[in-house]
């Protein structure tokens, strides 16, 4: 049950507060939240930062990686004094200094299913800001087993992506995208990426989390949307369950 909000958070939270459809009982439901964020790279840090400022109770950050110099254009979270250290805790010290009240958990390891399993059950919605295909598979499987919303991001390029999956036995899940429409190994190691834009994909993240776990607005669940940064452009796909998918079981 969601505690009622005390007079600091109130006046802290004022400007969510004064949205009809948030008020009271919107932000009351994000104090009692746990989100779980796979990746505290570009995508984690701009999606983290906003959940914790908008009053997510809880988050867990999962990430074995370390800042390094190349980080920095894009990784909001991390500065020049935190080369070498584990990314989560760089990100756990920028988030308190955001919200003190936060309740924030450092994961330093690459979880096997077992353990990942364990944080994602404990846990109302998980993001998947990670950059790589199998953390990506792993993740999927892993949240439809536990029915817990993904909301996955990718970005490279010029390019972005966000897509929201449910979990629920009628929508499609990460593995009906991948296995239909394949999807690049590349990273941004090997190909760049515009510092803003995983700017605008994070920020995209936190949004749809913020409305799955408030219950306000429209989320597009089973749809991929893309963004074309050079252009400027937003495209919309419809994503169908895949027949045979090996996760989900897409008739």
């Amino acid at each position: 049950m969601a505690k009622k909000l005390d007079e600091h958070q109130r006046k802290r939270y004022t400007r969510q507060l004064l949205l009809p459809s948030f008020g009271f009982d919107g932000q009351e439901q994000l104090a009692a939240s746990t989100v779980l964020v796979l990746g505290v790279g570009g995508l984690g840090c701009a999606a983290a930062q906003y959940l914790c400022t908008a009053g997510v109770g809880r988050l867990i950050l999962v990430d074995d990686d370390r800042v390094e110099l190349s980080n920095l254009h894009r990784q909001v979270l991390h500065g020049e004094d935190d080369i070498g250290r584990l990314k989560v805790e760089s990100a756990d010290d920028s988030l308190r200094r955001l919200n003190p009240a936060a309740a924030i958990e450092t994961v330093t390891a690459r979880l096997d299913d077992v353990a990942l399993l364990g944080k994602i059950k404990s846990s109302q919605l998980v993001l998947d800001c990670s950059d790589n295909l199998a953390t990506r598979r792993q993740l999927n499987r892993l949240c439809f087993e536990a029915k817990t919303p993904l909301v996955s991001g990718a970005a490279i390029r010029f390019e972005g992506q966000i897509a929201v999956y449910p979990m629920t036995e009628s929508a499609p899940c990460y593995e009906c995208f991948s296995q239909r429409f394949g999807e690049q190994q590349l990273s941004c190691v090997e190909s760049g990426v515009l510092a803003p834009l995983v700017g605008i994909v994070g920020s995209l993240q936190a949004l749809e989390a913020i409305k799955l776990l408030s219950g306000v607005g429209t989320v597009p669940s089973g749809r991929l949307m893309l963004f074309d940064g050079a252009h400027s452009q937003w495209q919309s796909f419809t994503l169908e369950k895949l027949p045979g998918c090996t996760v989900c079981g897409g008739a």
